[in-house]
């Protein structure tokens, strides 16, 4: 019996961390999103919106609705400062502003050259190590993988 209480206590405890960020549970950036989707995301707003997008952004799988979150995250930081509150986070992120299809483009670069390194030790493993090596499929199948 205390075990199942423990446990209860434990997830319990896990469920009120994996609540959000501060600026996720603010009533007005709620509001926005869900006002902006409402306007901008469905019948000919959703046309219109699309039709606007640049094709860099729908390449890269910007949606309607990431671009209410994106254009309200920007408007509930505005209110944060200028009442002289900190800036929240948002999804768990600290706001960035947007370049390109980019929202965080340091972040991304580092995934790109971290992509690339693994590549690069990928091919040198290839070629100096023989294929009938005991593990060799295993390191390469592991490399693949952690490239993506």
């Amino acid at each position: 019996m205390a075990d199942r209480a423990a446990r209860l206590v434990l997830l319990a405890g896990a469920a009120a961390l994996a609540s959000g960020s501060q600026g996720d549970r603010e009533p007005m950036y709620r509001d926005c999103v869900l006002q902006c989707e409402e306007r901008n995301c469905s019948g000919g707003a959703l046309k219109h919106f699309r039709s606007h997008q640049p094709i860099y952004m729908s390449l890269a799988g910007w949606t309607c609705p990431d671009d209410c979150k994106y254009e309200c995250m920007w408007v509930t930081v505005g209110v944060y400062l200028q009442e002289g509150h900190k800036v929240p986070q948002f999804h768990g992120k600290w706001p960035f502003s947007r370049f390109l299809f980019f929202q965080e483009p340091a972040s991304a670069m580092a995934s790109f050259l971290n992509g690339l390194a693994n590549l690069v030790m990928l091919c040198r493993y290839r070629t100096s190590v023989p294929a009938s090596s005991p593990m060799y499929h295993t390191c390469v199948a592991f490399a693949w993988l952690s490239g993506r």
